[in-house]
């Protein structure tokens, strides 16, 4: 693996972490009414994603 695709690959998975991040605090910020009718917040189970960012250093 060469350090450019080892930094593009943290990159990508940085974003998507932000990315979601940003989704996190819009619907947070929703009134509570809102976020029940959307049924957040969702429940862990749910989830297909890693909660952890570190995936980039090796593990694949």
């Amino acid at each position: 693996m060469s350090i450019y695709s080892a930094l593009s690959r943290f990159a990508e998975e940085w974003r998507v972490a932000r990315a979601e991040a940003r989704t996190y605090r819009i619907i947070g910020s929703l009134p509570l009414e809102v976020q029940k009718d959307i049924g957040w917040p969702d429940s862990p189970r749910t989830r297909n994603y890693p909660l952890t960012l570190g995936s980039w250093a090796g593990d694949k």
